[in-house]
């Protein structure tokens, strides 16, 4: 009964339906990672991924090019929960998917951003399929997942591990458009901040980074929703935090948000358990494995 409520939690946040089969065929495929990759053991965290997720998009509304595509081609504001529902089977499609399933996928979202073009509220030109704008994207989800990954699942990586994980997703970055990523953590940080020049907190930004903070819920889903955003917004990098004009968090409301977390994290692992990750190992060793 409780893993049943976590389960619909977490559809009530994210939609999603029923158990993930077809990640199930066809028999033997390996996808694009493989399961011996980090990219599958970072991503088949729910909760350290829906963390990072909520991080990445407070940083992706900060720049107004990057904010004007989804600001005018797309339902983010009136579907929330919709826009991330798809962004998280993109992940899985990607990540877990047959070699078939991962290339639809980012075929769908190559096509996509070939049409999404307009003027930002500057009235500067953007264009989705803009390889620093797909770079700017890339950057801040994989930076977002890595260090959520690191603050709230109890499996240490090494530095190898990390940086492999980078090089891995490198490459579905540069097969969505852009160039010239790094692969490895200390590149990818970085990277991310030579775009703080072109950050703008104007009133977009504050509209959707409000959206973010206030994440619509029922109210069985709260206290769920509700912590899970809180630690989105603290997964933040400290440079941060001035442009949206909030202090700087306290390693003490780390703290607490992490153990809360770790705690929330327990039955909503068990829950999940035969989720995507699993189906796709099935996929790939047999029904014994």
């Amino acid at each position: 009964m409780i893993e049943e409520l976590i389960r619909r939690s977490i559809r009530e946040m994210v939609g999603g339906g029923g158990p993930p089969v077809a990640f199930l065929e066809p028999a033997g495929d390996r996808g694009l990672f493989g399961p011996e990759s980090i990219a599958w053991k970072v991503h088949a965290d729910f909760i350290s991924m829906m963390i990072g997720g909520i991080s990445s998009l407070v940083l992706q509304a900060l720049h107004p090019k990057a904010l004007a595509g989804v600001w005018d081609h797309s339902s983010f504001r009136q579907d929330l929960k919709g826009r991330l529902g798809r962004t998280a089977f993109f992940i899985a499609a990607t990540t877990y998917g047959s070699q078939d399933m991962a290339d639809k996928a980012i075929n769908r979202v190559n096509q996509i951003h070939q049409k999404v073009t307009g003027f930002d509220e500057f009235n500067q030109p953007y264009r989705a399929d803009d390889p620093e704008l797909l770079a700017w994207v890339h950057l801040t989800e994989t930076r977002s997942f890595m260090c959520s990954y690191e603050s709230y699942r109890s499996e240490a990586l090494s530095t190898k591990q990390k940086d492999q994980y980078f090089t891995e997703m490198k490459m579905l970055g540069e097969r969505l458009g852009a160039i010239d990523l790094p692969d490895t953590y200390a590149g990818t940080e970085q990277a991310i901040r030579q775009y703080i020049p072109q950050l703008h907190y104007g009133e977009r930004a504050k509209s959707i980074i409000g959206m973010l903070d206030n994440f619509p819920s029922n109210l069985s889903a709260k206290p769920f929703v509700r912590m899970i955003s809180r630690a989105g917004f603290l997964n933040l990098p400290d440079w941060a935090y001035p442009i949206i004009q909030r202090p700087l968090p306290s390693q003490l409301e780390h703290l607490a948000v992490q153990s809360a977390i770790r705690v929330m994290a327990i039955p909503v692992r068990e829950a999940l358990k035969d989720g995507v990750a699993a189906h796709s190992l099935r996929r790939v060793y047999g029904s014994t494995k």
